[in-house]
């Protein structure tokens, strides 16, 4: 068994007297794509929250690569991002709203921003601004966002919203890609459907209780 990249250990988060999160213990190992379902309001966004440190639990911890998130580290180090609607700057196109994001770490230069605006199937040097951009486009762009500093770990709250079959399928293959060079995701889902056929390992939020579907990963050539 693979070293997992994430430790979720007996997380309880509460807001006031409700508890959104309820003991959770989960091990994710790297180099797989992990599925998350759970209807609207199950916990699955407030558990990929206190995993990139956007919330702190109430009980229970959280480790990424060994550190102890608001203890070692504030945030996981190495890490892509979508966590409900990408925000953007309505006024500016994809790669100038790229562009500025990768100014905020200068890890990457503008060659590697038009590369993930076109691994997701946009054209970088299309001027138009991102606030007439279809759902599916502003998903497509988040997305980029999300891989473009070519991150170890991703964590994908519900990315292929907005996103027709096609996208779907091109999304798809894209996180396959991913994950076969290495990388790991989280990625969740009120489409059990998509997750199942995507992802190596599937468990389900309900009522803040995480539930183990399959633990198995797939045989290779499921997905092709």
């Amino acid at each position: 068994m693979s070293e997992p990249i994430i430790q979720v250990e007996h997380l309880t988060k509460t807001f006031g007297q409700d508890t959104v999160l309820n003991g959770v213990t989960r091990d994710f190992e790297r180099g797989k794509i992990h599925g998350v379902v759970g209807n609207n309001g199950s916990g699955k966004t407030v558990l990929f929250k206190c995993i990139c440190g956007f919330l702190q639990p109430t009980e229970g911890h959280v480790l990424v690569n060994g550190k102890q998130i608001g203890r070692d580290i504030d945030f996981p180090e190495d890490i892509g991002i979508i966590i409900e609607s990408p925000g953007f700057l309505p006024q500016f196109s994809g790669l100038k709203n790229l562009e500025i994001l990768a100014g905020l770490k200068r890890k990457i230069g503008l060659k590697q921003v038009a590369a993930a605006i076109r691994r997701v199937g946009l054209d970088p040097i299309a001027a138009k601004p991102v606030g007439k951009y279809s759902l599916g486009m502003r998903q497509r762009l988040g997305i980029a966002q999300a891989i473009m500093e070519e991150p170890s770990l991703m964590i994908l709250d519900e990315p292929l919203n907005g996103l027709d079959k096609y996208g779907v399928a091109e999304m798809r293959q894209l996180f396959q890609s991913l994950a076969r060079d290495g990388r790991t995701i989280l990625l969740a889902s009120h489409n059990i459907q998509d997750i199942e056929t995507l992802c190596d390992t599937v468990c389900e939020m309900d009522a803040g209780v995480m539930t183990m579907i399959r633990e198995t990963p797939l045989k290779e050539g499921v997905n092709a």
